[in-house]
């Protein structure tokens, strides 16, 4: 299994990080990929390591950090992510959850995004809370057809999730798909399974029954049992197919 976002270099892990890691392998992982927050972050991802998981680097400036750091520095956004090891622009987007003050610079920071992932031929992750339909109209109006990329923590309508898929997004799907009032259950058996992709967004959105608690990327596996459910298949195949397609959208981490 790879989990395709969690943030792994967060101070929540900083007493237990080699012990969740080792959960991890142990659980069937392979693969994390760490999603940036900001400039800040990478420094914290070069001290990782670990002896069976491989950690993998994105970099982008979240949409509520925006206002505190050099996001609006394209040049720099560039440059960081033009490095090898690198292999994803995120994690960007839209939040309108907090503030709508800032609802302008949010978009021109994720349209800079967008062009440094078409420039760079990376894809591109999105974070979206409350701002589904401003952030389905920006990615079309970007969409040339070099932009892919995924929606992170999918929790959108049947249509929705559609038009992403028919921009040219993956849908990450998390611990949101194990609550009982997600509403994901009525809605991923009419989406297609080749567009799915796992996360945690760790430490936040723990599934169940560890909800409420810090998610970490073992339950990356509660995921996939839940997804294997709501499609009637099997894990085995939701874990093949979910793994197929994180290589297939993020082709650098099987360099």
């Amino acid at each position: 299994m790879i989990d395709t976002h969690a943030h792994i270099y967060l101070p929540h892990f900083k007493d237990d990080l080699t012990e969740t890691l080792d959960r991890a392998a142990e659980a069937g992982l392979t693969d994390i990929l760490m999603p940036a927050i900001d400039f800040d972050s990478l420094p914290q991802m070069d001290r990782l390591s670990h002896a069976r998981i491989r950690l993998h680097k994105m970099m982008g400036v979240h949409p509520c950090e925006i206002n505190n750091s050099r996001c609006n520095l394209e040049a720099s956004l560039l440059a960081a992510c033009a490095a090898n090891d690198i292999v994803a622009v995120g994690e960007t987007g839209l939040d309108y959850y907090w503030s709508t003050e800032f609802v302008e610079e949010q978009k021109i920071s994720l349209r800079r995004h967008c062009k440094v992932a078409k420039t760079l031929q990376k894809p591109i992750v999105l974070h979206n809370r409350e701002a589904t339909a401003d952030l389905l109209d920006l990615i079309e109006e970007q969409q040339d057809g070099r932009l892919t990329g995924v929606w992170h923590c999918f929790t959108g309508t049947i249509e929705e999730g559609r038009r992403a898929i028919d921009l040219g997004l993956y849908l990450g799907i998390g611990g949101v798909a194990t609550f009982k009032n997600g509403g994901l259950d009525k809605i991923l058996p009419e989406l297609p399974s080749e567009r799915f992709i796992l996360e945690t967004d760790s430490p936040y959105l723990a599934p169940a029954p560890y909800r409420g608690k810090r998610n970490e990327p073992a339950y990356t596996a509660l995921v996939a049992t839940r997804l294997a459910a709501l499609l009637d298949r099997s894990e085995a195949d939701i874990i093949r197919i979910t793994t197929e397609n994180a290589r297939r959208l993020f082709p650098r981490i099987i360099r």
